[in-house]
């Protein structure tokens, strides 16, 4: 690892060559070099040092990369996230440049404090729409059914900019598993929004709560040409009520999504499917006993989900339906497809990973498309 001195030279000169040039490439290597910064000592405290000097330049692109290291720190080592978080709060507390707070709110995201709250919630408000859009989009949850955090969504939801409300509505409604009447009610306002997409977002916010509202909402927008086949297929399998066959029997035959749409709506593949991943659980008990293997369904997914652990490999999470798939509808394959995957060469074992989150980037506060 470089010390602290010549890591902060490498990453401003990637930093203006990105801001000079706007190009992709350029941004893709400043991000390469933050990486490699934060990745290449144990601890990370080199990367966290030289952070926390760029944070108190006089120079706003200093003082913006200062918060993307510092939330790339985070990120990758876990001892530092309180450390960290408490220089970005401190820095919020004085920080009027909009393109700094647009990296400091990622960072923050990136550090998961519930410290931050107050300070996100406070930006949530800021006049530049750019700024609110960030936030929307990288809040940090409080874990309180009714915090702050869920009452600057909410509000976040009305805003005046629909990007800002699509981001919202897509961290009220899929980001976030709590479940209230004020968050329904929010939900069920962006359902009637001027923007297809926050509507969109509000009709499958209210299906991953399994809000009876949701089933005729999903059934009319399966019957229109314009909509997110991604987004409503899921909300419809994550309901998985027999109502809404006729809707998907008439959306693209042979595509898999609506097959999988179908198959969680139709109560009687729907049982096939659950029986078949008990055979996969019972199968993997009698090839590898020591394995561990054990089924959830979620409650906000449509998916049933098998995780399975294994003292000499990371642990590993299926989509029960797609590794069925993946196996030709036959249990026993799937059983040995994952023994393979776990304790093959590779290690290659499918992950279930949550939504990736947007960059900031130093030479702007550009947001990449709307979450559908």
């Amino acid at each position: 690892m470089d010390n602290v001195a010549g890591l902060a030279g490498r990453l401003m000169t990637a930093a203006r060559v990105a801001e000079d040039s706007q190009a992709d490439d350029d941004g893709h290597a400043y991000w390469a070099v933050l990486s490699q910064a934060v990745t290449a000592g144990e601890s990370g405290e080199s990367a966290l040092r030289c952070a926390q000097g760029l944070l108190g330049s006089a120079d706003v692109l200093e003082r913006g990369v200062g918060c993307d290291l510092a939330g790339y720190a985070a990120a990758e080592h876990a001892p530092l996230r309180r450390e960290v978080a408490t220089a970005l709060i401190a820095l919020a507390e004085v920080e009027t440049e909009s393109r700094v707070l647009h990296s400091l709110v990622c960072a923050l995201h990136r550090a998961q404090d519930p410290r931050a709250v107050p300070v996100l919630v406070r930006l949530s408000a800021h006049e530049d729409v750019e700024l609110r859009r960030v936030v929307a989009s990288q809040i940090v949850f409080s874990g309180l059914p009714d915090g702050p955090d869920i009452r600057a969504l909410i509000r976040l939801t009305r805003d005046q900019d629909p990007e800002v409300r699509n981001w919202a509505a897509f961290a009220l409604g899929t980001l976030l598993e709590q479940d209230t009447t004020a968050i329904r009610d929010a939900l069920w306002e962006c359902t009637t929004d001027e923007d297809g997409e926050v509507r969109e977002e509000g009709a499958r916010g209210l299906a991953r709560r399994h809000d009876p509202r949701a089933v005729p909402l999903i059934a009319q927008l399966l019957g229109t040409d314009d909509w997110s086949r991604h987004l409503i297929l899921d909300a419809a399998a994550i309901l998985g009520v027999p109502e809404l066959l006729p809707a998907l029997a008439a959306c693209e035959p042979g595509s898999a999504e609506t097959d999988e749409a179908i198959a969680a709506c139709d109560p009687e593949r729907r049982a096939r499917i659950e029986d078949d991943a008990w055979r996969v659980v019972l199968e993997l008990e009698r090839l590898r006993p020591d394995l561990g293997a054990a089924l959830s369904s979620p409650r906000y997914e449509s998916v049933h989900r098998m995780e399975v652990t294994h003292r000499e490999t990371l642990d590993a999470g299926y989509d029960v339906a797609a590794l069925l798939a993946r196996a030709g509808g036959d249990p026993v394959r799937a059983a040995e497809l994952v023994v393979s995957d776990l304790t093959g060469p590779a290690g290659n074992a499918p992950r279930t990973d949550g939504p990736s989150q947007p960059e900031s980037r130093p030479a702007s506060t550009e947001l990449p498309d709307a979450p559908v």
